[in-house]
């Protein structure tokens, strides 16, 4: 019932911000024209039409704020007016009372927020979905001040999240009955991945935890900075890290202004991105330019910042490699590879034909290499594939969701820094240098240390077990093993004579009821 009535809801927010009438109004067809006009009858649709459509998305929660703040990332499959309103959604959703926040702080930490910080703004400096964010200063234990941002989750997130997941789980059990595409997608593991992390969101202490490992990941790498945790002050609803002060990426005019190089900029977002995919297989998988700065400061000038940790995507050795693999073989225009790959890896049926599927591959992906950014869609090339996967029946797997999410984010971001941006020559050289440390010298070197622990308890027992073995059997060894082989020969013999005695039984029973049926006069 909790369902139905949540998707009552989400029909009266559909029909209230004139939804249904954007949709139609998209189409082309004159009957649909034609239904859009008719649909704006005893409504007031004013507002335009970006708006309305933030608002609604607002209004539905955080689940659907989450879908606008992805699509604000892709200007090349909407409008401009629409991309620009959705854009708000990254970090100017409308914020919850000061007073909560505050009450949620002193509850976390059980003192009050005078005696934490020095000093406490209370208006937040941004507000998103899940959570909102104030800057404080907080006095250290040698009197020393810090400047330090302060996030806290919003009241009541669970319960909302629980009713929308509720909703999408019954929407795939439907899409899963209604087709074979529809069982072929796994929505309702899709949903499950979406849950498992929608949840992870909900504790900010994972979030903290995120954060202080994908800080250790890129130390060595001087490309991104990433706000240090201050683990005393961490909680399940609210954590203190270090404030970060930086230009949002999205606003490349005062960019510029600054000096920075936009171009190398995107260069640096695609090699961060392919490091923490293909080298840590762990990764932030919630890049939109919300949360993304660029600093300016003098000691760390023209480098990313990262916010917001909730979400975070992670690859087994297995999937890194596969991808890697993927890529590599894309890159070079291997097609027959890319196939292959696909067949060893289990993402289509075992007896697909290599030839087939490596021609519907080239067909699709051909027409893209060699081409600017900006002349990319990959709307369009996402589309194309979906039409090729439904006839080879590729099956959808459900623990790349989140890296299929965040390339997303990746291509949004690229295209606005630089349009003319060659993402494949960007990401080739990398992904080959990864792959020639995958199969050299270092990693054999990499490999041994890692198990060398091990291999220290084994090697002083080599010499034994193989004077042992080169020996034979001792006395006491060959002893017990004919104890057995008798011991087997005679539960043969047992078998033996169960098996004769009941075949007997059955013959005599048989010639039993011969002659009861045919008595001998």
């Amino acid at each position: 019932m909790t369902r139905y009535l949540r998707a009552i809801v989400i029909l009266w927010i559909v029909l209230r911000y004139g939804l249904d009438e954007l949709a139609l109004s998209s189409f082309h067809n004159p009957v649909t024209r034609v239904l859009a006009r008719l649909s704006r009858i005893g409504r007031r649709l004013d507002a335009p039409r970006g708006q309305r459509l933030r608002e609604a998305l607002e209004h539905l929660g955080p689940i659907f704020v989450k879908f606008g703040q992805v699509l604000s990332t892709r200007r090349d499959l909407m409008p401009a007016d629409i991309a620009d309103e959705l854009a708000k959604l990254q970090d100017r959703v409308p914020p919850f009372p000061s007073e909560v926040a505050i009450a949620t702080i002193e509850r976390a930490f059980r003192r009050p927020v005078d005696s934490i910080f020095a000093t406490f703004e209370r208006e937040p400096v941004a507000s998103a979905s899940i959570a909102q964010v104030h800057f404080a200063t907080l006095r250290d234990r040698q009197g020393t001040l810090r400047d330090v941002a302060v996030k806290v989750l919003r009241p009541g997130m669970l319960h909302v999240i629980e009713k929308d997941l509720a909703l999408m789980r019954m929407m795939a059990g439907w899409i899963e009955g209604l087709s074979e595409d529809g069982k072929r997608l796994k929505p309702r593991e899709v949903v499950g991945e979406f849950d498992k992390y929608l949840h992870d969101e909900l504790d900010l202490l994972r979030e903290a935890a995120n954060a202080a490992q994908l800080r250790r990941n890129m130390a060595g790498l001087n490309l991104v900075l990433i706000p240090e945790m201050y683990w005393e002050f961490c909680h399940p609803e609210a954590i203190v890290m270090e404030r970060m002060v930086g230009i949002p990426i999205s606003q490349t005019e005062r960019l510029r202004a600054a000096g920075v190089d936009i171009r190398q900029l995107a260069r640096d977002g695609v090699t961060i991105f392919f490091t923490q995919v293909f080298r840590d297989g762990f990764f932030h998988a919630d890049m939109h330019p919300g949360n993304i700065q660029v600093s300016v400061a003098p000691g760390s000038f023209g480098r990313f910042i990262s916010l917001d940790f909730g979400i975070v995507g992670t690859l087994t050795e297995s999937d890194k490699e596969y991808l890697a693999q993927n890529f590599a073989a894309f890159f070079r225009r291997d097609y027959k590879r890319v196939a292959e790959l696909h067949l060893e890896s289990g993402w289509v049926p075992p007896g697909t034909r290599v030839d087939e599927l490596e021609g519907a591959i080239r067909t699709v992906c051909e027409p893209y290499f060699d081409r600017p950014l900006s002349e990319i869609s990959l709307g369009m090339v996402l589309m194309r594939l979906f039409q090729m996967s439904r006839r080879f029946h590729v099956e959808i797997q459900p623990q790349l969701v989140l890296l299929q999410k965040t390339l997303l984010n990746i291509e949004g971001l690229g295209r606005e820094l630089d349009p003319d941006l060659d993402l494949w020559a960007t990401a080739k050289p990398f992904l080959e240098r990864w792959m020639v440390d995958q199969i050299g010298v270092q990693k054999l070197l990499d490999e041994l240390k890692d198990q060398a622990p091990r291999y220290a308890k084994i090697v002083p027992e080599l010499p034994r077990l193989l004077y042992q073995y080169l020996q034979g059997p001792r006395e006491g060894e060959q002893r017990e093993m004919q104890e057995l082989l008798l011991e087997q020969r005679r539960m043969h013999r047992l078998l033996q004579g169960a098996v004769y005695g009941a075949i007997g039984f059955l013959l005599g029973m048989l010639v039993m009821q011969l002659l009861w049926r045919y008595p001998v006069v």
